[in-house]
């Protein structure tokens, strides 16, 4: 194969990238990536017999014998990236990239529900936002959409930026700021500088930043983007000359309640199914970018109290009299932090945090867990129940509950008959509380 341009062009009459022979389907093109525990290498002619039009591959010695189907390049990773970049390159419309700390997924989603209630869209499925899903994503795109929505994930400085070079976002969004993979960020200054690489790829080319001015950190690191907006709650941009998008606050309980003002300046009040007001930055990015890109206001209003959250992310579980917030798709000190404060101001009778281990914090894992317990009994709940092996001595410091995995703590609460009480599960993937609920995540 002789450039990205010569692969395109197969692109473009089987236009289905797939990186999992599982996943082949007639008429595809087969990526063999590389793993660190497998070579698709070794899959590539497999494919081709399920159905593939094309394997693109590394290693030529996987060809076996002379197939035309079979395209051999550099590097399939590479390969990949350098033709999405090419495919992203043929859309003419606005790119939204999205990354944060935390609640880059229900942002991305909410957002993608308001500018899809006007616009044809293509956005991040899933979490679809490394270095492979970001390019899987772009060439998934249709080029007739009229906005995209690209979310980008990262746990190493370095990533967002390279993400953004394939994604080329015209505007940009970052959720927060927060302790989350510090392990990989080397700290909290490191995930400002590793984030904020979105900020300096939209300032190098000319892009426009959209900005929760209540968010510690952002406006300060946009400081080098020209062009922004902001929004959030008050009257003024912290500039003053950039556009704001004033959204207030109104109820917490037992759902968010927000208001904003409509294209007549009318107030226009938005009841969600979104509790916690750490998801209050998420529903005021979907109004702001909503109504940056002229979403009608009442279409805005729709697609917000359309929204119910899935997929163990603040998702709202009712088993007989008992109600879980499960939140448990990940966990890190800055979200776990504002998880537990808002559950502390539910009005609620009885109850109840499980928090599971926090994970890829490296060096300041133990003081980190240190801190979340003792805030978690600071809360005044009936019960705080810790699970896995970070949190061992934090809970026996404080005298909480402790459990070393979801399989000791379910044969607990078997023995247990609570009623009318309230639960907040939070932890990281890797402890499964989702098993808790009879889930699999």
């Amino acid at each position: 194969m002789n450039s990205t341009t010569d692969l395109y062009e197969i692109f473009l009459r089987h236009p289905q990238a797939i990186t999992d022979s599982r996943q082949v389907t007639p008429g595809c093109l087969f990526f063999a990536l590389k793993g660190s525990n497998f070579d698709g290498n070794q899959f590539a002619a497999a494919a081709l017999e399920k159905g593939a039009a094309y394997a693109v591959v590394d290693d030529p010695s996987a060809t076996r014998d002379v197939d035309a189907r079979f395209i051999v390049v550099p590097d399939v990773l590479t390969a990949l990236q350098d033709l999405a970049r090419h495919h992203r390159r043929r859309f003419s419309g606005p790119v939204i990239g999205i990354t944060g700390s935390n609640g880059k997924t229900t942002t991305k989603e909410l957002v993608s529900g308001v500018l899809g209630a006007h616009y044809r869209i293509h956005f991040t499925k899933g979490n679809f936002n490394n270095h492979i899903g970001v390019p899987l994503t772009l060439l998934a795109m249709p080029l007739n959409a009229e906005i995209a929505v690209i979310e980008m994930g990262a746990n190493h400085q370095g990533e967002i930026d390279t993400l953004s070079r394939i994604a080329e976002p015209s505007h940009g969004i970052i959720t927060n700021i927060g302790k989350a993979h510090l392990e990989g960020f080397g700290g909290l200054e490191g995930v400002k500088k590793g984030k904020s690489e979105l900020y300096r790829y939209l300032a190098e080319e000319g892009g426009i930043a959209l900005i929760n001015a209540e968010e510690s950190f952002l406006t300060e690191l946009a400081a080098p983007v020209k062009r922004k907006v902001f929004y959030g709650r008050g009257i003024d941009a912290p500039d003053g000359t950039s556009r704001f998008f004033p959204v207030e606050l109104l109820e917490t309980q037992p759902f968010l309640q927000v208001g904003f003002k409509d294209e007549t300046g009318t107030e226009v009040s938005i009841s969600s199914q979104l509790c916690g007001v750490y998801n209050f930055g998420n529903i005021a990015t979907a109004i702001a970018v909503g109504q940056f890109f002229g979403v009608p206001c009442r279409k805005i209003r729709q697609a917000i109290e359309a929204y119910v959250p899935e997929n163990m992310r603040s998702q709202v579980i009712q088993r007989g009299a008992n109600i879980f917030i499960l939140d448990a798709y990940n966990a890190n000190p800055t979200s776990t932090k504002a998880a537990l404060l808002s559950f502390g101001q539910m009005h609620a009778a009885k109850k109840i945090a499980i928090l599971g281990d926090m994970l890829e914090l490296g060096e300041y894992a133990e003081e980190e867990h240190r801190k979340i317990a003792s805030l978690a009994k600071a809360q005044g709940l009936e019960t705080v129940i810790l699970v896995g092996p970070l949190y061992a001595q934090a809970a026996a410091e404080e005298n909480l509950a402790h459990f070393a995995d979801v399989s000791a703590l379910q044969s607990w609460l078997k023995q247990q008959n609570f009623e009318e009480t309230y639960f907040l599960i939070k932890g990281s993937r890797g402890i499964k509380l989702e098993q808790l609920l009879g889930l699999n995540g």
